[in-house]
């Protein structure tokens, strides 16, 4: 594999696959608001917050973690502001104590905090401002998680860069075929420190899932229902990992594409079948690499928020890691997932909560079914639906219709949620 092109695919990883404790879009909210405090150098006894519809949809019904259950985007930054560390960026609240978790709940309770939403016309957007007798404080991130581009105090500039447009391009450099060159042809040890916290992390918020009764238990409700094969336990363990971080455990999970539950469904069923048919443990990072960058190669098209559920394709970078523990090379996995995209393509996200487990279970069922499909010799063709016979088309087709078709399905679903807020 070309030099540069094989270091541009470990870079991917080491700036995807990044550990984040909570849902994502809460635990910017929080950061945001952690900063603002720092940099106002004092608590704000007023807060006003601007966001975009996608922000106001993923941290309106999920639970903000160490707050003792609160949900919402008030709950976020007032975390982020009591407690918060800002140099943790997504662990923002990860050494929230409970005096701290009492002092949280206090200070939802005194303060002022405005949640509006921005109409900058770009899909991820937070901006904090923060009031106290000392002065004021702005702080704005855009375009993604982390991503900074404003600092003010008291009116001046201390930090800007232009909001970068979300560049669904940026990734333009991945394809199916030289994915699959790579998870064959890299070094074990330039991927393993990031892909063993992979497999740590979301293992044990899998296990704590399935240990304990978080949201809806969809993980605990399948091994129950439809027993403990291979097939059922991993669409069981990602789900279970949903459960947890959808309804407040505080466990950390290494994301993809900015997205935990995308990071757990990416990798959970491929460390489950790595287990079930005894591989050798370099076999599985090779197994994950491919599955996380698939992923990152079908969301690139799509943008970091969007009304198309993450899931699905992390659903599909599922099935093709599977696909490829069983031996799969690029036909295999590249007719596995044109078949997983022909079946699962029609999720909508409709924002964070606890239905996420059920849409990952579904999501990893479309990765599993496409994979057996090409097993069995059987696959779906160019021309059924919006497939093409080439699979990058096929890829280009799904980027767009989650891009640019369901744009207007996206502010619906804002709508609807904006006026079931406003109704209470």
């Amino acid at each position: 594999m070309e030099k540069t092109l094989y270091e541009n695919y470990i870079a991917i990883l080491e700036n995807e696959l990044l550990p984040a404790m909570g849902c994502t879009e809460p635990i910017a909210v929080a950061y945001c608001a952690a900063l603002a405090r720092k940099t106002l150098t004092d608590v704000p006894e007023r807060v006003e917050i601007s966001v975009s519809g996608n922000i106001l949809k993923n941290v309106k019904s999920v639970v903000v973690p160490n707050t003792g259950g609160l949900r919402g985007i008030a709950a976020a930054a007032a975390a982020g502001i009591v407690a918060g560390e800002s140099d943790k960026k997504l662990e923002v609240l990860s050494r929230v104590s409970e005096q701290d978790k009492a002092r949280i709940q206090a200070y939802c309770s005194r303060t002022k905090i405005t949640v509006t939403q921005a109409h900058t016309g770009c899909i991820f957007d937070i901006g904090v401002r923060a009031f106290a007798p000392c002065g004021e404080a702005f702080v704005r991130i855009a375009g993604h998680h982390t991503n900074v581009v404003k600092i003010e105090r008291n009116g001046k500039v201390l930090f800007d860069c232009e909001t970068p447009e979300e560049d669904c391009c940026v990734y333009k450099g991945l394809s199916v075929e030289n994915i699959v060159t790579f998870a064959n042809e890299v070094d074990p040890d330039d991927i393993k420190e990031v892909l063993e916290r992979q497999i740590a992390y979301n293992t044990a918020i899998a296990r704590e899932g399935l240990n304990n009764d978080y949201g809806a238990r969809i993980g605990k409700v399948l091994l129950a229902a439809f027993g403990n094969d291979v097939h059922n336990r991993a669409k069981a363990t990602a789900a279970a990992g949903s459960d947890a971080r959808m309804n407040g455990c505080s466990l950390p999970v290494v994301i993809v594409s900015g997205s935990g539950n995308q990071g757990m469904t990416a990798s959970l069923p491929v460390i489950v079948y790595a287990e079930h048919l005894g591989v050798p443990h370099e076999k599985l990072l090779r197994a994950l690499a491919l599955s996380d960058l698939i992923t990152v190669h079908l969301k690139s098209g799509i943008g970091r928020l969007s009304a198309f559920c993450g899931a699905v394709s992390a659903g599909c970078g599922a099935g093709a890691g599977v696909c490829y523990l069983y031996g799969g090379g690029y036909e295999e996995i590249a007719r596995t997932l044109v078949n997983a995209l022909a079946i699962d393509s029609g999720i909508v996200c409709d924002g964070a909560k606890s239905s996420c487990a059920a849409k990952i279970a579904s999501a990893v069922e479309a990765g599993l079914v496409g994979m057996e499909m090409c097993r069995h010799g059987s696959q779906f063709h160019g021309g059924d639906g919006i497939l093409e016979q080439c699979v990058e088309s096929t890829i280009e087709n799904v980027g767009d219709l989650a891009r640019k078709g369901m744009r207007e399905t996206d502010e619906e679903i804002i709508r609807l949620m904006i006026k079931n807020i406003e109704s209470k």
